[in-house]
Parts: structure tokens; C-alpha cells; sequence
């Protein structure tokens, strides 16, 4: 069901799924009551409540939104809880998954899910998100980056790696066989640690594991998802 994931506070737990949980995303053509069924065994496994995970329409934006009542799905490719209630959930499939808490005052936490894509990544989606938890009241930000292409293996052509380098300089990198390429992962965690967050990155490259989703391996594939969630 789960690549990895832990309890990193007094009830909070982040993780991020593999193949074995199958493909969570109504996008890709799917059955979709296969799909709900899906969400739901990850809902038990992770023991909150049916039909509680939170889902958003990804459009590689840098847009940032509250969760939607059950059911619903805002277009956005950033989910903040401010009281870290609602269990949260972003699905990729070579993008970078990322998830964010910060403690407030009260003790609670604000939680966020983000999709960082490259151009999300670029158009700086995660500061807009750390910016958003942090009006939350929430301190001490931690960051996790879940399983991802890697910069040896996310070919690109050389005017985009320019563009990418010119705006996030550690994204520039090149393939193991020494053409242009982006790291985006190292972007990622770049960001975050200038912005003053911790930043603990979760191994794995989706294209050279078959455990893991990749669109590029095959474009019809599923997605995985990384969620962050409080038990009831």
C-alpha cells in the first residue's frame, strides 16, 4: 500500500503509495468505481474516516485552495487544512509530490499537499504554500518530498533546462548519458530550505521503479499519491 510513510508529531502521519495501492486518479480512465474502492482501502489503511481524503483537479498551476466538501475536488494544485483536520492528498506520476506541516499556536497542526510539476515548481508553488501556513499560524515547518523522477532520467530539451536554470538554479542537471535534463526534486528541496523549512527527501526515481507510477514510462499509467493525514 505504502513507498514509505511514518507518524512525524502527536498524531500526525505522512506517506506517500506505490503501486500495490493501485491508481487513485478518476483522470486516466480508470474504472471509476474501481478508483473509489481504492481510496477507500487507502482511507481504512491510513484509519480515518470513509469518503474524508481530499482530492484536488491538478492543472500544473500555483494555485493554492482549502479542501472541498466530500465529493468535490477544487482545481488547484495546492491543498492547505488550517487546523490539519481534513486528511489531504496529492497524486503524481513523475511530478513531485510534497507535504508540509507547521505547528500553530494551539498545538494543532496546518498541513498542505502540493503537486510541484516543473512549471508549478518554476511559478513557485511551494513558497506560495509555505507563505499560506504560515498566515495559518503555522511555525516550524517540515517538508516531505515523495518519489519522483530523478535528474538523471527527466530528459529535457536544452532551451527548457535554460529557462528552468535561469529561474531555480539547482534544477539544471543532465542524464547519465550527458544530455540537457532537470532535477526537480533538488529544485524542490532547494526552495524549501531557503524559505527556512526542513526538508527530509523519500528516495525512490518513478521511472526506474516499476513499484512507482511514471507517466513517462507509460503515459497510460496511474497515479500515486502522497497524503498527510490526522487520525480521528
Amino acid at each position: 500500500m505504502f513507498w514509505w510513510h511514518r507518524q512525524v508529531g502527536d498524531n500526525l502521519w505522512v506517506g506517500f503509495t506505490n503501486t500495490s495501492a493501485g491508481n487513485l486518479a478518476l483522470h486516466v480512465g480508470d474504472d471509476p468505481q474501481a478508483v473509489l474502492r481504492r481510496r477507500a482501502e487507502l482511507e481504512s489503511v491510513m484509519g480515518v474516516q470513509a469518503g474524508s481524503l481530499r482530492f484536488m483537479n491538478q492543472v500544473h498551476s500555483a494555485v493554492i485552495a482549502e479542501p472541498g466538501t466530500a465529493g468535490t475536488a477544487p482545481t488547484a494544485d495546492g491543498l492547505i487544512s488550517v487546523d490539519g483536520s481534513a486528511p489531504l492528498a496529492v497524486m503524481v506520476a513523475d511530478c513531485v509530490p510534497v507535504l508540509l506541516a507547521g505547528i500553530r499556536p494551539d498545538g494543532n497542526p496546518v498541513t498542505a499537499a502540493v503537486h510541484a510539476g516543473r512549471r508549478g515548481l518554476l511559478d513557485n508553488i511551494l513558497p506560495a504554500a509555505v507563505e499560506r501556513i504560515e498566515a495559518a499560524g503555522g511555525a516550524g515547518i517540515r517538508a516531505w518530498i515523495g518519489p519522483c523522477v530523478c535528474g538523471e532520467c527527466y530528459e529535457v530539451p536544452a532551451a527548457m533546462q535554460s529557462e528552468a536554470a535561469a529561474l531555480l538554479p539547482s534544477t539544471a542537471a543532465t542524464t547519465r548519458s550527458g544530455t540537457p535534463a532537470l532535477d526537480l526534486p533538488a529544485g524542490a528541496e532547494a526552495q524549501l530550505a531557503g524559505l527556512g523549512v526542513a526538508v527530509e527527501r523519500i528516495a525512490g526515481c518513478t521511472l526506474e521503479n516499476e513499484q512507482l507510477f511514471s507517466h513517462r514510462r507509460d503515459p497510460s499509467t496511474g497515479r500515486l499519491a502522497g497524503v498527510v493525514w490526522q487520525r480521528p
